[in-house]
């Protein structure tokens, strides 16, 4: 990834990189900036096989600190901004994070006091940091001018002067594409956060593909609201904007006249990430004002003009993507409307990737038409699970059991179909029902089913049954919600909850609880 950023500086150095509001980067700035913070990492400590941790939003502070990363060969571990103090005690844990780089805090969130309570973090104190709560974590610095002294990302700039240039070639030279690139955390069907790890030269020969599919060159500006924390916006925007050699606009503002303001501003020709999320910029009062014209295509269809807007979205060819996948793995070659019959189709295996449509239970192929489990074998795929053994991942043939639902039809589209570990995906995002259920029963004392309800504008939403007995009152939503609000990011919070006495428990012959039957507790939703 150094290289490439090398490349960028050498070939296109003036050309926008990055918007991300006010802050912009030029391919010469990136390289630049990356460089001094490669060599503070380096007095730091870091270097080849480091894990560097990165608790930060959308913007100029992420894309150096990953591009630092990545130069000397450490590994850069994104952590979501929405993160609890209990999440992130696990995630720095679990990931073996050596340094972590933070904001102070990120809208509603306050940072170091989430990494007090996760890690008994004590700015007060010199550093370095000895806590068994993260045993491998030892440094800890923030952005901003008031982060205490010891504990600031500008101290590390300073020491890394003492860095000499031909130290930073050496190390840099050493890097190699099958060293480790990141550590992106998914959700799996248990409670426990999995880290993904990518390496340099799948992932990017991936992303090279997904380029060339989709047509992303010099001469694109992408507009993307996807986090940089989660895989589709580490690679497929961030990292295939790099290799592309083009410009990503983003925003971190609230409000959405504000987002809308850099969007008509940088007149973005692509436009990609979670529509839902962009439903707040078509209903903003300002919008029907906006000139929204240079938008030629995207997946942000509420804020696409109308001559290039789908009439009917369900004709418009999805994409599947998946963490273990290095982001878009189900893809068509063109983005024309389908015929009714292919309604919902996400194309097929993108090239480089084997796919199959198991059935679970005699583990053969299935025919067109019925439903099995989608298997994939590629070298675009995740090296494995960080700490855990390749067998967790890949059966003896090399095939990763994706846990997807998924059919083909008889002119070989393929059509996914939902999780089939009962895994929730609310806006992009994946929610494991163990860990909410985990956390309901730590705050009220009561077992619960959690589930994924179908939701037109987020795929689906949280919901929760609570098991009750008899005479237990109603359930108090407001207050189940601001429960759970210190033990789970907000979007695991169940936005739907109902209470069922227990002998009302649907079951299967297995004994198993019915989650379908389940279902029907929210039909006056």
């Amino acid at each position: 990834m150094g290289e490439v950023l090398r490349r960028r500086a050498a070939d296109a150095a003036d050309h926008t990189f990055l918007v991300c509001d006010d802050e912009r980067l030029t391919f010469r700035q990136a390289a630049a900036e990356s460089r001094r913070l490669a060599k503070g990492l380096v007095a730091a400590g870091a270097g080849r096989g480091s894990h560097l941790a990165l608790l930060m939003p959308n913007g100029a502070d992420f894309v150096l600190a990953a591009l630092a990363a990545a130069r000397i060969g450490a590994v850069a571990v994104p952590i979501s901004t929405m993160s609890t103090a209990a999440e992130l005690r696990t995630l720095l844990d679990r990931s073996d994070s050596d340094l972590l780089l933070a904001f102070a805090g990120y809208r509603s969130q306050d940072f170091r006091r989430s990494l007090r309570e996760a890690i008994g973090l004590d700015t007060t104190a010199p550093p370095p940091l000895w806590t068994t709560a993260a045993p491998a974590l030892r440094h800890v610095r923030f952005t901003g001018e008031d982060a205490a002294p010891g504990w600031a990302v500008s101290e590390l700039l300073r020491d890394g002067a003492a860095v000499g240039d031909e130290l930073l070639a050496a190390i840099e030279a050493d890097v190699a594409p099958s060293d480790d690139l990141v550590i992106v955390h998914t959700s799996g069907s248990t409670s426990a956060p999995k880290g993904v790890v990518h390496t340099h030269g799948a992932l990017l020969d991936h992303l090279r593909v997904l380029n060339d599919l989709r047509g992303y060159g010099p001469a694109e500006v992408l507009f993307s609201n996807s986090p940089f924390f989660w895989i589709g916006g580490f690679a497929y925007t961030l990292l295939g904007t790099l290799l592309a050699g083009a410009t990503l606009v983003c925003s971190r503002a609230a409000e959405p006249a504000a987002v809308l303001d850099v969007i008509e501003r940088e007149r973005p020709t692509m436009v990609n990430g979670y529509a839902s999320s962009v439903a707040a910029l078509a209903a903003d009062p300002s919008f029907p004002h906006r000139d929204l014209s240079s938008i030629r295509r995207g997946n942000l269809y509420p804020i696409m003009p109308a001559a290039v807007r789908p009439a009917d979205p369900g004709l418009r060819p999805n994409m599947l993507g998946l963490t273990e996948g290095g982001s878009v793995v189900l893809a068509a070659a063109d983005e024309a409307d389908l015929p009714e019959r292919r309604r919902g189709s996400f194309g097929r295996p993108v090239p480089g990737y084997e796919g199959r449509i198991v059935d679970r239970e005699s583990g053969t192929d299935c025919p067109p038409g019925e439903i099995g489990e989608l298997w994939l074998r590629g070298p675009a795929l995740m090296r494995g699970y960080h700490g855990m053994e390749r067998f967790a991942a890949f059966d003896a043939d090399g095939w990763f059991h994706t846990g997807d639902l998924a059919r083909t039809d008889e002119d070989g589209h393929w059509y996914f179909l939902g999780r089939g570990d009962d895994l929730i995906k609310t806006a992009g995002a994946n929610v494991s029902p163990a860990e909410v259920q985990e956390a309901i029963l730590a705050a009220t004392g009561l077992p619960s089913h959690v589930l994924g309800l179908p939701d037109a504008d987020r795929g689906q939403i949280v919901a929760a049954v609570l098991v009750a007995e008899p005479g237990d009152p109603a359930p108090d939503v407001a207050g189940l919600r601001a429960a759970l609000a210190p033990l789970l990011s907000p979007y695991k919070i169940p936005r739907a909850v109902r209470a069922v006495p227990v002998a009302q428990v649907p079951l299967r012959s297995s004994g198993k609880v019915d989650l379908r039957a389940l279902m029907e507790a929210f039909d006056d939703r």
